[in-house]
């Protein structure tokens, strides 16, 4: 599932701030190794047996060097997606998402808006 509009898609930002402001929301940077893109997860798991869900914000560096942290970020539409094990995560149109977990995904990117519109000022 794409969360489209949410302000957050096409925003440009340092690798450290953006680091930073993602954790002050709960998302954690996956320890995949990669030079120019960042991928930020937030688990979601629910009472049933086997059944998780992950809020992914992804970006890629327009400049500089994931590994180096001096990547200048830009981020991508944010995605929520099941995990089925052993297989992966899928966010096709045909997986159904509980109301509890889109509304907390939303809550979590309407954190994540806020943080980068701080950001942006104390750029200004």
């Amino acid at each position: 599932m794409k969360f489209e509009e949410t302000g957050i898609e096409g925003a440009i930002v340092d690798l450290k701030p953006l680091d930073h402001l993602m954790s002050n929301a709960g998302l954690v940077r996956a320890s995949a190794w990669d030079y120019e893109r960042v991928t930020y997860d937030f688990k979601m798991e629910t009472p049933m047996k086997n059944e998780t869900y992950y809020l992914r914000v992804q970006g890629y560096a327009i400049e500089g060097d994931v590994d180096k942290r001096d990547a200048v970020i830009k981020l991508l539409t944010p995605l929520l997606g099941k995990h089925y094990y052993p297989h992966g995560i899928e966010y096709g149109d045909g997986e159904d998402f509980p109301e509890n977990i889109v509304e907390k995904s939303n809550q979590i990117l309407n954190r994540v808006k806020e943080q980068l519109e701080v950001y942006k000022n104390e750029q200004k």
